[in-house]
This record gives C-alpha cells, structure tokens and sequence, in this order.
C-alpha cells in the first residue's frame, strides 16, 4: 500500500478517540441480562502494516539500562548512564565500536551529574549533558550541567539551567543550546519553557541562558532534531512518576500520563509550526532517531499503556518522515524489532 493511503487510513483512526468503548452482554445472579461497557484498546496501537526488514542481532550491552542516553560521533557509540535498576543508577560511559562491532571501553561522569532523563545534544565532539535526575527511583533533578570532550574524555562544568528539568528536549541549532520542554520539579508537570545559550568548542559564549519562544506544548522523552534552518520536536509525554508523598527513598508512585505524537517545527521567524501527529503516541525516543537520505527516522519507543493492565507498551516499527516535503508524519518503513526498543 502507498504511504500516503496509510496515513490517510490512520489519520481516520487518530481522529478518534485512543481508547474505544464497546459493550457486552453479561448474566447477574438473578438471571437478568444487562450490557457492560468496556474499554478497550484501539488498534492505534497494534503494529502498523510495514515491510519488514531482517534484524541483526549485536553484541549485549555491558549492563542493562532504562532512562539513559546515547549519542554516535563517527564509529563510536557513547551510552550515558541510566537506571540499572529502580534502586540503582549508572554513573559511567560505555562505548561501542561500530568497527569492529564491539563495546570497546568505558569511563565515569562526575559525581554531581545527573543519573538519568539528561538533556543531551553533541556538535561532533563536544557532548553537552543539560540538568536530569539524580540518584535512583523518582529523585529530584539537578540544574547541574556538563560538557564532555570525547577525544580528551575530560569533563567541564556547564552553566546550570535557569530551573532543573527531566529529560528536556536538547539540541544545537545555529550555534546555540535549545533546551525546553521536559517535566517540572515535581516530575509530573508538563514544563513549556525554552531556553537558549550560544556555544562553540564546548564552551558558553554567555553568561546566562536567555529566553526563547516557549514550546506549544511541555513534557519530556522527544525527539528533538535540527536540520539547516529547521528544528523538529516529536512525540512525548505529559506526566509521568512521581516521588511518593513522604517516602524517605523517594519511592517512584504512579501518576497519569498522556503520550502523545504531536510534532513542532521551529523555523527562521522563530515561530513554532504545528506538524501533522505521527501514526501513533510515541515516546522515550530522545536517542532513537537518527538522520538518513534525507529523512529523519525513528526507531521503537513506548505509547499509551494498556488500558486494563496499565503496562508499558513498546513501539515495534520504525517510522520515517520525509524532510524534503515535509510531508505528513510519519510512514512505517520497517516493522517488527525482535525485542522492541525504548
């Protein structure tokens, strides 16, 4: 089928509600029939029709992550942090050799940076890591920030972030630091915030991060992805954990969260632009995108959760959005991961 029929069957399909409601007929003790509503998961988010491709599997990464981020310069792929667990976060660096397919090395981040939702963006050696959580389960964020030289593997302190954010959309566009959106202090709060610092060689030209055009809508896990005068925000969520009210551990309690596949272009005029959604809610994909013939692609992610079970769901394709016409976001190219990816 064409792509572009796709869409136009999906956008029929987000039109309406994520959630369907439907109804069964149940017997009461008295013999009475009587029709239940039910809530039921919409086939937004079953895997979409896709060609596949077939899938390579690589060698384990050292130790298991949630939370971290990853960002590739040349042949080698550099993996921050992270949750090992709830109660245990990753304070280190591995590194994966794409030539010769291998995790060749690893090294630590300095004790005050943040463990895991950082902000992250690179110019192609200098790797800027922009405020985040620190310490394990739902702990506060830190406004702390840093600058790695990946050829040196030296750390500098970075101006802090105006407020502290988890896991803020962060990017270089134009010689400057954009680092908005992502979620308030208290983990839950949508912020729409946007700030800017210019940058060059791993270090501020200024003092103070300034003020730019806040983002039409806040929360954290995008993809954020700057291509000559463009700069692309995609997907999200708003909500997420929170610290249980007095726990001495800061104990990660449930809150409501919406994901949402919502895409803002920021252009020459400084305007945010609203873009056609994605096929489906995707989020937790501030390291899964990459730029390819022209394309912006992005691979796995996680969307609504299971209405009945309240469990996580993985993304399970890999969508393309075709930069040179803008075009309706965004195309299933190939499906099905052996394991899906967040």
């Amino acid at each position: 089928m064409h792509w572009r029929s796709l869409f136009e069957i999906l956008k029929i399909g987000l039109a309406q509600n994520s959630f369907q409601m439907t109804s069964n007929t149940v017997v009461d003790d008295k013999g009475h029939k009587n029709r239940v509503p039910e809530r039921v998961l919409s086939g937004t988010f079953a895997d979409l029709p896709a060609p596949e491709l077939k899938w390579e599997q690589m060698p384990t990464a050292p130790v298991p992550r949630l939370d971290g981020s990853a960002i590739q310069i040349e042949n080698l792929l550099y993996v921050f942090s992270g949750y090992g667990t709830l109660d245990y976060v990753h304070s280190h660096v591995d590194i994966y050799n794409f030539s010769d397919n291998s995790w060749s090395d690893r090294f630590d981040t300095p004790k005050e940076m943040a463990n895991s939702h950082l902000g992250m963006a690179c110019d192609g050696r200098y790797v800027y890591i922009i405020s985040g959580q620190y310490g394990p389960q739902c702990r506060s964020p830190t406004s702390r920030s840093f600058v790695l030289d990946t050829q040196t593997r030296k750390w500098e302190s970075f101006p802090p972030l105006p407020a502290p954010r988890y896991a803020a959309a962060t990017q270089i566009w134009k010689g400057r630091l954009h680092v908005m959106g992502g979620s308030k202090e208290n983990r839950h709060t949508p912020g729409t915030d946007h700030w800017s610092i210019a940058v060059k060689n791993g270090k501020p030209l200024e003092k103070q991060w300034r003020n730019e055009v806040p983002i039409p809508r806040g929360g954290p896990h995008r993809a954020c992805v700057a291509v000559g005068d463009k700069f692309f925000v995609i997907g999200g969520q708003e909500g997420d954990f929170m610290a249980k009210p007095g726990s001495p551990i800061f104990k990660c309690s449930r809150r409501h969260e919406v994901v949402y596949g919502d895409v803002y272009m920021l252009d020459n005029e400084m305007q945010w632009k609203v873009l056609p959604a994605m096929p489906k809610p995707n989020s937790h994909i501030e390291s899964s995108w990459i730029l390819w013939n022209n394309s912006i692609i992005i691979m796995g992610g996680t969307t609504e959760k299971n209405p009945v079970t309240k469990r996580m769901i993985l993304v399970g394709e890999v969508f393309q959005f075709h930069l040179d016409t803008l075009v309706d976001i965004v195309t299933p190219i190939f499906m099905e991961f052996p394991v899906p990816l967040h």
